[in-house]
């Protein structure tokens, strides 16, 4: 890796122009904001039903959730926010892939830059997967982001068709020959019991050896939801191509109503499946389930992008730009937060708190980053982890503090993509 900012930018013959980061004053501050209010979602269903229990107790049939509140909160959750959380970071990923791919159109390095980012993503996906956490994503993202790719040379034609047959794959799905199978419920109880004396009380190196045998029972999660991940990406790189994020476009003027019907019919369907209202076999239940999840998940992008240009509603989601554009950062740091809240090696409450405990817990630690994320860019131009995530990505140390991003600007020729 070069030692200097200016030695990246000239390698090759480039330019700063050609091959810099897009600069911070560049950003949409909607797509951050969207990406800090979809990592609480994240951080809810995380905390509530993997890190607080095993992540197989989900799916049984029998399980019980102590009182009211806990049974309301799980209730609100799984109707509000499981699936759709998820699956809005799929789509800001997909978008930030295609915002990145046209930035650095005029570089000829522009592919093995991508390339780069994405390789980057696979390795901390897997240290994470194995070392602190599996129930990584970055992995599964960094995956599904070198499938997008070659699309992006495509036209935003290509991108729409292609996300919608690979989300039609994923609702039709129950409907087809399984891709993968999860583990019988009598494996399932024994695994829970295991997991609850292990993971409370293990040391690290115990809870090391359970979470990599947990490995091949948690794979089938990854490829039931993958085609969503692929779907959802290549909507979100055809959004931002479509110019949805640019007010004055006639699609801009279509959030507004997009936002209204998403949440309309999408979370009518949700509290209908929750309550088993509708009466259907389980396959037609999984499919509209789905469907709602990826409609709620859009109506929430175009609702949140409406009040962020808004002048009146702005403050009601501003503030949650800052953690946004350190979600790279705030989400590993959960994963370690967590891990010490709830394992062996640190406090061991896994198992022993309700829906609601867990969930306090989560939200402080998602309120201290909030503050910690704007302390933060008020002096430095990235978030840790984003900052090293560009600096390989560019093959050159990044500038980080505010102040020597200005000097590098002023010898540069900026080359605004936003």
């Amino acid at each position: 890796m070069a030692l200097t900012e200016a030695d990246g930018a000239r390698r090759e013959g480039g330019s700063a122009a050609l091959e810099s980061p897009i600069a911070p004053a560049d950003r949409i501050i909607a797509i951050d904001s969207i990406r800090g209010i979809a990592l609480f979602g994240v951080m809810a269903i995380n905390v509530v039903t993997e890190f607080r229990v095993s992540i197989f107790e989900q799916f049984l049939p029998d399980r019980t959730y102590g009182s009211w509140l806990d049974r309301a909160l799980h209730s609100v959750l799984m109707v509000a926010v499981d699936l759709k959380a998820f699956a809005l970071f799929s789509l800001l990923f997909g978008l930030g892939l295609a915002i990145q791919y046209d930035h650095l159109a005029p570089n000829p390095r522009r592919t093995i830059l991508l390339v780069r980012r994405l390789a980057f993503l696979m390795f901390v996906g897997s240290v994470h997967l194995i070392l602190i956490w599996n129930g990584d994503i970055l992995l599964e993202y960094a995956i599904a982001g070198f499938i997008v790719l070659p699309f992006l040379t495509g036209s935003t034609r290509l991108l729409a068709i292609a996300g919608i047959v690979s989300l039609v794959v994923f609702i039709a799905a129950p409907f087809l020959p399984p891709m993968a199978s999860l583990p019988p419920h009598s494996w399932m109880m024994q695994h829970i019991a295991a997991a609850a004396r292990i993971y409370s009380s293990g040391d690290f190196a115990e809870v090391l050896t359970f979470r990599i045998r947990e490995l091949p029972a948690i794979f089938p999660l990854h490829v039931f939801v993958f085609p969503r991940t692929v779907g959802l990406m290549l909507i979100g790189a055809a959004i931002w191509r479509a110019g949805m994020f640019r007010p004055g476009v006639l699609l801009f003027r279509c959030l507004p109503p997009t936002a209204a019907i998403g949440i309309l019919l999408g979370g009518a369907l949700a509290v209908l499946l929750q309550n088993g209202w509708l009466g259907l076999n389980w396959r037609m239940e999984q499919s509209l389930e789905r469907l709602s999840a990826i409609l709620l998940a859009g109506a929430y992008g175009a609702a949140i992008v409406c009040a962020a240009n808004n002048a009146w509603t702005q403050r009601l989601v501003m503030w949650a730009a800052p953690i946004g554009r350190m979600a790279f950062t705030n989400y590993l740091a959960q994963s370690l937060i967590f891990g010490w809240f709830f394992y062996g090696y640190g406090l061991g409450l896994f198992g022993n708190l309700g829906v609601a405990a867990a969930l306090a817990i989560g939200t402080g630690v998602y309120v201290s980053q909030v503050a910690f994320s704007a302390f933060w860019l008020r002096r430095y131009s990235y978030g840790p982890v984003e900052w090293l995530w560009r600096s390989v990505m560019y093959g050159a140390w990044q500038p980080l503090h505010l102040s020597r991003l200005a000097k590098v600007s002023k010898g540069a020729t900026s080359n605004k993509s936003l």
